[in-house]
């Protein structure tokens, strides 16, 4: 699966006039109309075609369309979508979104650059409103359970849409075949709904909680107490109808009483415009912290705290909270983890991960949690459950701190790439804490003077002038032939025969005269660095099997002196790993010692040449990684 690579850290939160260009031309909106204007043509997309491809990607059309022309925040960043106008049709008529007026076309071109932005219009099939309510405003969402809400429900969607909110509402189906059913009481199971008001009306002596719905399609109403015919209007005046515009049109919307509307609805979403809490009066400006992050099978999808033993790899944020509420001893913040572009890769066989987080109080260290800490500590705070949604969201206090904020998908090695936004009443810092790179490697020991090597060492003296011959110094070959001669007689290690780039990666490494061969006295510097390294892998081969998990490689290679960013770690796994997520000794020995000579060039390049210090340690090592 193909991820965007971002610099690791915070983002600034994003505003529409930095919308990033999707048109594979680089162009803009602007560009490219005014090109078009130039020429005198109309704009045709190539990024977009009026083809049966951009209509649906698992079948072909039932029926012949022609697209005719009449006469858009996604993942945390405005993104400036270029369409052209034309637009599929059936006889005359638009076979999509479409308004009541059949001159009007905004709707259907904007659901055009929707369905453009997911990669079909079959893509934009099923889901949750909330995801467009959220797309189209860059709002965060909240969801509400009716049989659960809080006593000031009412109160709470009054406030929202006082706010200009985005409200939402369905009945749950039990199974597929649910879908679309209509309830006796005119309802339609599994249909997103919208809340456009919500009033009070005098009823017989008594005030009358009231909420209005519309039917998307513009017809099938609720047919219970106060519908639009239903007789409870005749104790209204005509003044207090006005006031509520009720009509008595088939038009998909309609008045009920707010505790039928509890009974019969099972959900309210609401994408707020900001994050103030509606159960609050006061209105806040918010602080925005942006993370963009994946998940990669074998490095940092490791599952929920139930997966003790991949957990611990999964993205960790810092979080620190600094200054309490005013008038509070806590700090308020909301956290929202959305997984990305799971509708455009439906084609593919993508499916809505289940994805969660949680929260921990942060020891006094400034480096990736390790495995031990998640066994002994339990969390602070986490989201609510685990769920397929496209995102997650919820509120929280907490005093001030550090804290680890960890996001990942309930089942280890799920790969998707995600967006973590964070809001806080007051300034909060976050860091990223997988983008470090540092290297601490000790310096190589001086060679032993003949008359001081030990019993090993002259054993590999008498193997070494057998194979090189009067100049001393082996090829590549033969260090190959010297080294799995050697290593088959250890016992404690379980390996197949290393491979000829591996010994020529170790000459690369070793051979100080630059020659391309190895001197006896490199070679012996080389031996015991690989005693140390055999350790280490012998130490993360828990089962011995002569092979160790990419889940256990950031913490073998930190041993081996490499604390790596997670984006380095997904490129080495990528690399190395098989199908399995296991490296075997070869593969160990192949990416420590070309981490090690990357490390060595980069020390040797930014001394003698103060201009090459731009180029970071980590986007060395992914440059020579990739070599």
């Amino acid at each position: 699966m193909p991820y965007l690579y971002r610099a690791p850290g915070p983002q600034a939160h994003p505003v529409p006039k930095d919308a990033r260009i999707t048109h594979s031309s680089g162009q803009s909106f602007e560009q490219m109309r005014q090109e078009c204007l130039q020429r005198g043509t109309l704009f045709e997309d190539a990024d977009f075609p009026a083809s049966n491809s951009s209509l649906f990607y698992s079948e072909r059309p039932q029926i012949p369309f022609v697209w005719k022309r009449p006469g858009f925040w996604q993942h945390s960043e405005w993104l400036d979508v270029v369409i052209d106008d034309r637009l599929p049709t059936f006889r005359d008529r638009l076979v999509f979104l479409h308004s009541a007026d059949h001159n009007e076309f905004w709707s259907a071109l904007l659901e055009k650059a929707y369905a453009k932005l997911n990669g079909s219009y079959e893509a934009l099939k099923g889901g949750s409103a909330i995801e467009a309510m959220e797309d189209f405003t860059g709002g965060v969402a909240e969801t509400f359970q009716t049989k659960e809400a809080p006593e000031n429900f009412y109160e709470i969607l009054e406030k929202a849409l006082k706010r200009g909110s985005l409200l939402g509402c369905f009945i749950d189906t039990r199974s597929a075949a649910e879908s679309e059913a209509r309830t006796p009481f005119g309802l339609i199971k599994g249909h997103a709904y919208s809340v456009t008001g919500i009033d009070q009306v005098s009823f017989r002596g008594q005030r009358i909680e009231l909420i209005r719905i519309r039917n998307p399609w513009g017809q099938v109403e609720w047919n219970g107490s106060w519908s639009d015919s239903s007789p409870e209007w005749r104790s209204v005046g005509p003044a207090e109808q006005k006031r509520l515009c009720h009509t008595a049109l088939d038009d998909g919307e309609f008045w009920m009483a707010f505790q039928d509307f509890k009974a019969h609805f099972d959900k309210v979403e609401i994408c707020n415009l900001t994050p103030d809490a509606l159960e609050e009066d006061a209105t806040h400006k918010w602080e925005v912290t942006v993370h963009q992050g994946s998940w990669v099978r074998g490095s940092t999808a490791g599952g929920c705290r139930n997966f003790l033993d991949t957990f611990w790899t999964n993205p960790q944020i810092k979080l620190s909270l600094t200054e309490k509420d005013e008038g509070q001893e806590e700090c308020s913040f909301l956290v929202a983890l959305m997984q990305k572009d799971r509708r455009k890769l439906k084609r593919f066989g993508a499916n809505v991960l289940t994805i969660g987080y949680a929260i921990y109080e942060c020891p006094d260290k400034d480096e990736h949690l390790n495995k031990d800490f998640f066994r002994y500590h339990a969390s602070r705070a986490r989201s609510k459950t685990f769920i397929n949604l496209r995102e997650v969201s919820d509120r929280f206090k907490l005093p001030p701190g550090e804290y680890i904020l960890i996001p990942s998908t309930f089942e280890p090695h799920q790969e998707a790439d995600f967006c973590l936004r964070i809001f806080s009443e007051k300034k909060a810092i976050t860091r990223d804490m997988d983008g470090n790179v540092d290297i601490d490697l000790p310096e190589p020991p001086k060679p032993t003077p003949p008359d001081q090597e030990t019993e090993e060492e002259q054993r590999f003296r008498a193997l070494f002038e057998q194979v090189a011959g009067e100049d001393m110094e082996v090829t590549a070959e033969e260090l190959e032939y010297v080294l799995n001669a050697v290593l088959q007689k250890k016992k404690d290690i379980k390996f197949k025969k290393l491979s000829l780039i591996s010994c020529k990666n170790i000459i690369s490494l070793m051979d100080t005269s630059g020659n391309g061969k190895l001197e006896f006295d490199e070679f012996k510097v080389f031996w015991d660095k690989l005693k140390q390294w055999i350790n280490l892998f012998l130490r993360f081969d828990a089962d011995k099997s002569g092979t160790m998990s990419t889940y256990e490689l950031r913490t073998a290679l930190k041993a081996a002196g490499f604390q790596l960013s997670s984006h380095l770690l997904q490129l080495i796994v990528l690399r190395y790993a098989d199908e399995e997520l296991q490296l075997d000794f070869d593969d160990f020995l192949n990416c420590l010692v070309r981490l090690e000579n990357a490390s060595r060039v980069f020390q040797a390049l930014s001394t003698k040449n103060k201009e090459f210090i731009h180029l970071n340690i980590n986007e060395f090592i992914h440059l020579t990684m990739n070599i």
